[in-house]
């Protein structure tokens, strides 16, 4: 089979981040799969939003001016449906106010708002339906300890939306992503999920979640058990190369060989996170390199096209 392409955010080099205008666009632009951050507001449905605070791509330091924590953070699960569902979503900005892509969408109020993931899921079947496709969904769980510290279960949160779209099954077009460990065990062995889970792979220092050794998982030893849990991995594309950013390391080679898939984060013609010197040469590293089997991409579209005129249903390319 031909690598899958998975709409970071949605088509987020084009529009705002995880707006159904940017899921729209990324069903439009052959996305196999569309990327789904889960949130929960504070009476427990689940949000698509990418962090668990607000102010980096809503208004909400200005419609709430007073609903910030002590770290000068808006969060997400301190505010209920109605409340988040009455911000507006911008372009990602910076702590200074400032694009965080200088050439991508304006940062423009379009009165666009945080989607539920029963939204999209409505979108997204919608669109499956009039264009023919199949595009599927894929789920990361943000931060599930801190939903559990407030109290609400992430993981039971969204299995319910699934349940009630009838995507909670083993032909679902689901996947299920997340950097803590013990949530896929947790969806495993307690919940019994049958969707397939990818085991997300960051760096030591992003503390993301604290506690998890990321050096070790990817040795031989980590994917050993990292295979007892999951379905695949899920790492950042440094992470499939050597120092020098192009020669491929052992890590999808030895993820195949214990069954699992590698599908990794992310592809941005604007910012190029390897030692390659343009976004085709990238691409040409990842997957004819590397040899993943699926990627997040920013520009579906230009994924897309490249996996369609230069990757074999073998893998192989030219």
């Amino acid at each position: 089979m031909k690598p899958i392409v998975i709409a970071h955010r949605g088509a987020s080099a084009y529009l705002p981040e995880h707006t159904l205008p940017c899921v729209a666009a990324a069903h439009t632009l052959g996305a196999d799969y569309i990327e789904q951050d889960i949130v929960l507001s504070r009476d427990g449905v689940p949000m698509v939003l990418h962090d668990i605070y607000l102010e980096s791509t809503t208004n909400v330091a200005q419609q709430f001016s007073d609903r910030c924590r002590n770290d000068g953070r808006f969060y997400a699960i301190d505010f209920d449906l109605a409340e988040l569902k009455s911000l507006t979503v911008h372009e990602r900005v910076d702590d200074q106010g400032s694009a965080v892509f200088a050439n991508r969408f304006p940062v423009a109020d379009l009165q666009l708002r945080i989607p539920t993931l029963s939204e999209e899921i409505t979108l997204i079947e919608g669109l499956n339906k009039s264009r023919g496709t199949h595009t599927g969904y894929y789920i990361e769980l943000k931060s599930p300890a801190f939903h559990a510290a407030a109290g609400l279960d992430i993981a039971v949160s969204v299995i319910k939306v699934l349940e009630t779209a009838q995507l909670h099954h083993e032909n679902a077009p689901v996947f299920f992503q997340c950097f803590d460990p013990d949530t896929l065990r947790y969806l495993k062995h307690d919940l019994h999920s049958p969707l397939p889970r990818i085991q997300l792979m960051g760096e030591n220092s992003w503390q993301e979640p604290p506690g998890v050794d990321f050096d070790l998982m990817r040795t031989e030893q980590g994917l050993d058990d990292v295979a007892s849990y999951a379905d695949g991995i899920g790492p950042w594309i440094p992470q499939l190369f050597e120092a020098d950013g192009l020669t491929p390391c052992h890590l999808v080679t030895a993820a195949h060989a214990r069954g699992l898939v590698v599908h990794a984060y992310t592809l941005r013609a604007d910012s190029l996170e390897s030692g390659f010197k343009d976004f085709e040469s990238l691409h040409r590293g990842v997957f004819l390199g590397a040899g993943i089997d699926g990627v997040f991409s920013d520009f579906p579209d230009v994924t897309r096209a490249f996996i369609d005129t230069h990757v074999s249903t073998d893998g192989a390319g030219s």
